[in-house]
Order: C-alpha cells, then sequence, then structure tokens
C-alpha cells in the first residue's frame, strides 16, 4: 500500500527555501504508508480500490468507473487534470463489529492530506464484504472519490514547525504559525456561511453530488424504497429536502429507518453534514451569488485549486464592493500577512 506515483500532489508546495530537504524527507515518511490510518479501524478489512473494484465488477456494474468519464473532464475543465490515484484510494468493505455499516458518513474517514490517502468504507451493511446495495454503493464511492479529489488536488503550502509538518495555506484559506485561521467558525445554528472552511468543504460535495447525480440519471439508478437507502440516495445526489434533515435530526424516525445502531448513527451524521455544510455553502451561494450561483461556485472551485485569490477576489468585489472578500471571511483575531488581492 505504500507505494505513491508521486510524493506531492498536483498543487502542493513547500514554503520557503531552507528546511526543504527535511519537509520532503518527513512528508515521504509520512506518505510511505497508510498503516496510521487503517489502524484507526480495526474491525475493517480494507483493500487498495483497484483490487475492490475488480471484485465488483466481477458481481455486478461497472457504475464506479461510467463515472469517472464524467468527473474527468469537469474537473479538466476547473483546471485539475490529475486527479487522485485509485491507489491512494482504500476501501472499507467488511467489519467484524455487529451492525456495521458504511459509507460517506461512516466515521473517521475522508482524504488525509499529510498521507496522501483516502479512507472510504462501502455503502450499506458490512457484514458480507459485498454491498447489498452494489449500484447505489458504487454512486456513494463515486461521490466520496469525487470529494476526495478536489480535496487532493487544492493548492497546499507546507512548512516545518521544528519536526512538525503544518500547512499555512490550504486552497482560498489560510493559516498563521500560531494555529489561527483566516475566517471564524460559524455561529451554531446559522443558515449560512462565512468559514472559509465550510465554503471549501460545501464546494467539494456540492461538486461531488452533481457529478454523482449525473451518473444516476444516465446510469438509470432509481430512488430506493426502503428509507434507510431512500435517504442515502438523497444525499449522495443532493436531493436531501428541509424535511428529511429535520427527520434526520429525530432519533425514532432514524431508528424507524436503521437496520442497526450503527446505521442509525450513519444517519444523523448525514442529517448533520447536510445542515453544517451543504446546506450552509447552498445559502451562501444564494446569498453571495444571487442568480450567478453556478459561477460563483466554478470560481471557488478554480481558486482552490490554483491557491490564486485574484478570480474570487475580482469576482466579489465586482458585485458587493471594495474588499469585499476581507467583509466576507477575515476574522479581527487573525493578523496575518496575507492580503487578498
Amino acid at each position: 500500500m505504500g507505494v505513491s506515483p508521486r510524493l506531492l500532489a498536483p498543487n502542493e508546495h513547500l514554503a520557503g527555501t531552507t528546511g526543504v530537504g527535511h519537509l520532503l524527507e518527513r512528508l515521504a515518511e509520512l506518505r510511505a504508508t497508510s498503516a496510521s490510518l487503517t489502524e484507526q479501524h480495526p474491525t475493517v478489512t480494507f483493500r487498495p480500490l483497484p483490487q475492490a473494484l475488480r471484485r465488483w465488477e466481477a458481481a455486478g456494474p461497472d457504475m464506479f468507473r461510467y463515472g469517472l468519464a464524467i468527473l474527468r473532464p469537469r474537473y479538466a475543465a476547473l483546471g485539475l487534470s490529475r486527479t487522485l490515484p485509485l491507489d491512494r484510494v482504500l476501501l472499507g468493505v467488511q467489519s467484524s463489529e455487529a451492525g456495521a455499516f458504511g459509507g460517506f458518513h461512516h466515521p473517521n474517514q475522508g482524504y488525509r492530506h499529510l498521507q496522501m490517502y483516502a479512507v472510504i468504507t462501502a455503502l450499506g451493511p458490512m457484514a458480507t464484504g459485498q454491498p447489498e446495495r452494489p449500484d447505489l454503493a458504487a454512486l456513494d464511492l463515486l461521490r466520496a472519490y469525487a470529494h476526495d479529489c478536489l480535496h487532493y488536488g487544492s493548492y497546499r503550502s507546507y512548512k516545518l514547525r521544528g519536526d512538525e509538518v503544518i500547512r499555512s495555506q490550504y486552497g482560498v484559506n489560510f493559516r498563521r504559525h500560531d494555529g489561527r485561521t483566516y475566517s471564524a467558525p460559524d455561529l451554531d445554528g446559522s443558515p449560512t456561511t462565512r468559514n472559509l472552511g465550510v465554503v471549501m468543504e460545501g464546494a467539494c460535495d456540492r461538486e461531488a453530488r452533481i457529478i454523482a447525480r449525473a451518473a444516476a440519471r444516465q446510469y438509470g439508478i432509481a430512488e430506493p424504497v426502503d428509507a434507510v437507502h431512500r435517504y442515502a440516495f438523497r444525499d449522495i445526489t443532493g436531493r436531501l429536502t428541509a424535511e428529511d434533515t429535520d427527520d434526520l435530526a429525530r432519533a425514532e424516525v432514524r431508528a424507524a429507518a436503521a437496520p442497526s445502531e450503527a446505521a442509525e448513527e450513519f444517519l444523523r451524521a448525514m442529517g448533520g453534514f447536510e445542515q453544517a455544510i451543504d446546506a450552509r455553502y447552498e445559502t451562501f451561494l444564494a446569498e453571495v451569488g444571487r442568480d450567478e450561483t453556478e459561477d460563483l461556485h466554478a470560481t471557488v472551485l478554480t481558486c482552490m485549486i490554483t491557491g490564486v485569490l485574484t478570480p474570487l477576489c475580482g469576482w466579489l468585489r465586482q458585485r458587493h464592493g471594495r474588499k469585499a472578500f476581507e467583509a466576507l471571511f477575515l476574522t479581527p483575531t487573525y493578523f496575518g500577512p496575507v492580503h487578498p488581492a
């Protein structure tokens, strides 16, 4: 699992000119193995994604690779021509834990930039090692992979603090040496966001869901009837409603829909992610982008990939006035050297 095609992701950079050799050594150490990630899931059996796909495709549809044909040109148009290598993705296919339930909202998974690996689990009950709904599991995998590709391909600047590798810039967000970030957390219960981390996470997931929705439509995957998979399908394709989110916040609704306690927790996490990330980002786009939401969304993604804020700052300035970026996102407690164009 430790073989990497390249040491650095396509838009990763090393800050400064001193200590670069040691910084590269530390990154090479971190990226040589995935053990530190899989050890966090002791009951789960992981396989490199190419191996898992061969097993899935022998038993059912090739939906994931079908979705890649939608993903790759779309990301190339945003400036990301090199996507996350499939052998840097670990797919959890089976668990020895009773009632285990995998998928996008399984605990402690996603893209890990220091290790340059993505950890994903297959949607549904994990007892047998084969997905209960292969078409839906492949669609959920596509959403997770599309999401993690954008994290992998976004701009990062690394430097050393002692022996620790720290990230000073990620996409359009910045962090001081003492850990303070450019924008403050959103207030609890806020329907919108002014936090750059939420904006970028929401942008990644919105794009991933657009791709999954297109793949589901073209491949002919219909919304399931049973409750847990119905919620999952709506979540994967970006069709969760406010009523769905309200239902997922109610323990009795989750318990009635879920086949196990782990599945109930999965549904709780789904509702929480929708409310804290996806819905807030959609509201942000509507508030700030108005009738140009798609253009704003594409601009956010493009600037995330390049790390250059000029297009986003210019877009905001033309529509909302001088220093609109700072007015929207800068917290007074951040005293960093970054001055967006």
